[in-house]
């Protein structure tokens, strides 16, 4: 995904004003099995985590990406590079400022294996931990329960009161692993 866009492509995006702007909510439609219109709204402080198709396809594959959204944003952006759709332009771009989760090694889950899958927080030194994601590649919202049996770590990110933590603000550590409710 990093890679679809290089830094060429990262350096000729402007800010109008040099101005982004916070929000506190993001509202997700999606359809229902039945071919209902619903909507889910992530709150980085009540509900969120979310969850994205994976682009890997691959047998055996995870079929979803799952992640908990730190912040949600959007701009007024400007593409300077002739060759990027709508440029020339002012446009408003959304995004989400999120922290991933990553497929628990060695963990089987399934129907077949009559158990949920389980996650858990990518650890911080990786490059990949935290980045932004387009709101129209989000699925839905996803309930994730915390493995209180497996306990809390701060070795994922090692730092204290974090921005990361704003589901828990008073937090200084993380539950080591999720189960995805189905």
């Amino acid at each position: 995904m990093h890679e679809d866009y290089s830094d060429e492509d990262r350096n000729s995006l402007r800010f109008v004003g040099q101005k982004i702007y916070s929000v506190q909510t993001c509202r997700l439609f999606y359809t229902t099995y039945d071919l209902q219109r619903e909507s889910d709204t992530i709150n980085p402080r009540t509900h969120p985590d979310i969850m994205l198709r994976s682009p890997e396809t691959d047998e055996g594959a995870e079929p979803y990406w799952y992640a908990r959204v730190i912040g949600i944003y959007h701009a007024n952006v400007w593409a300077e590079r002739t060759d990027i759709p709508g440029a020339g332009s002012v446009r408003r771009m959304e995004f989400l400022w999120v922290r991933w989760f990553g497929k628990e090694p060695q963990y089987i889950s399934g129907s077949r294996a009559a158990r949920l899958p389980k996650v858990g927080f990518v650890e911080s030194t990786d490059e990949f931990a935290f980045s932004f994601v387009d709101p129209a590649n989000v699925v839905r919202g996803c309930h994730l329960i915390p493995a209180f049996h497996e306990g809390r770590t701060v070795d994922l990110l090692p730092v204290p009161r974090s921005a990361s933590r704003c589901f828990n603000p008073g937090e200084d550590d993380d539950w080591l692993n999720f189960y995805v409710n189905m």
